[in-house]
């Protein structure tokens, strides 16, 4: 199970090149569903500063009382604020409610944050989510905000592409912070259809923590940049070996909750 351990706790007790947005239709919920031809909505280039080694800036550890256990990325928006996670970072699923007191410091690595801590707010998840902990819906939106900030946060570290309805095979980027670690884990490799809602990738070393890393495709050598197309997150909540992670399909359900979090951002 990849859950993070800050929720599991909080649940015994009680979550540069050009930027756009690429959606599709969202597939009918059955069995022979394909994905759809994706179309294209293009916006403004964003600027970034020089990028470290280990990987995108765009991409950072989501903290809470101290500690990183999830992560997450910056994708573009008008607004240039928007995370994408997954949903079990930011809700405890059914019966819970939002977390509080998250931050997200993009870049991070060696116990240091090169652009700062953001807060986190503005958190949205679908309905499904939040009622029944729906696998297939385990993907979650919210914003950054930094007090006396001068720029946004995506102009500072640029943003991924959303896409949905995208194939199922595809090579990705995959990124994310194991608990265990304060730098991230990076890893190549090509997806697959584990069912009609969830992506499947075979990537050593990604444990509890790097839930949220955002699967990229086509990423600039530069800016490391790309078109996001799944999150660590979904089937046993990202799964339950290290080397094998999931994500839950990028519908219109997602589709929507992109443009729900854009429209309050």
């Amino acid at each position: 199970m990849r859950r993070p351990a800050v929720l599991l706790t909080l649940a015994a007790v009680l979550l540069l090149g050009a930027a756009f947005v690429v959606f599709a239709t969202r597939p009918a919920r059955t069995a022979n569903a394909t994905p759809p031809d994706a179309g294209v909505v293009e916006a403004a280039p964003v600027s970034t500063p020089d990028l470290p080694a280990v990987s995108s800036p765009a991409v950072g550890a989501l903290f809470l009382d101290g500690a990183h256990y999830c992560t997450a990325s910056v994708v573009h928006s008008d607004q240039g604020d928007v995370l994408l996670t997954a949903a079990h970072c930011i809700h405890d699923g059914e019966g819970g409610d939002y977390l509080t007191g998250v931050t997200f410091a993009p870049g991070y690595h060696d116990g240091v944050a090169p652009f700062g801590y953001w807060t986190v707010a503005d958190e949205l998840v679908a309905p499904g989510w939040s009622s029944s902990s729906d696998p297939d819906l385990d993907v979650g939106f919210a914003t950054a905000h930094q007090t006396g900030a001068a720029r946004s946060l995506e102009s500072l570290v640029g943003a991924n592409t959303l896409a949905t309805g995208t194939a199922f095979e595809q090579a990705i980027t995959l990124t994310g912070y194991p608990d265990d670690s304060e730098v991230p884990a990076v890893c190549r490799n090509t997806t697959s259809k584990q069912d009609t809602y969830q992506l499947k990738v075979d990537c050593a070393g990604f444990p509890t923590g790097t839930s949220g890393g955002p699967w990229v495709t086509s990423p600039d050598p530069k800016t490391r940049l790309g078109t996001v197309v799944g999150v660590i997150g979904g089937f046993e909540y990202g799964g339950d070996d290290p080397d094998t992670s999931y994500s839950s399909y990028f519908d219109t359900d997602v589709q929507a909750l992109y443009r729900q979090t854009t429209a309050r951002a």
